[in-house]
């Protein structure tokens, strides 16, 4: 018999880093439309959005690390 598992994991995680490079791509964007809004800015607001984007930055680059790592192994 074979072990699917370890492929199952491979295909979960190359979809949970398209998941994550689509939401950085989106809070990217949400970001700069506020910062070129003429609307007043709230501060707090966007410092949760810049958190969470280098949070999702950060989870991208371990993914990609651990797919690599994978595939060289």
């Amino acid at each position: 018999m074979y072990d699917f598992s370890y492929m199952e994991d491979q295909d979960e995680l190359r979809l949970k880093l398209e998941d994550y490079k689509q939401e950085l791509k989106h809070l990217g964007e949400l970001i700069d439309g506020q910062m070129a809004g003429l609307q007043p800015i709230n501060l707090f607001e966007m410092q949760k959005l810049k958190k969470k984007k280098l949070w999702l930055k950060d989870m991208i680059q371990k993914i990609e690390s651990s797919l690599i790592d994978d595939i060289i192994a």
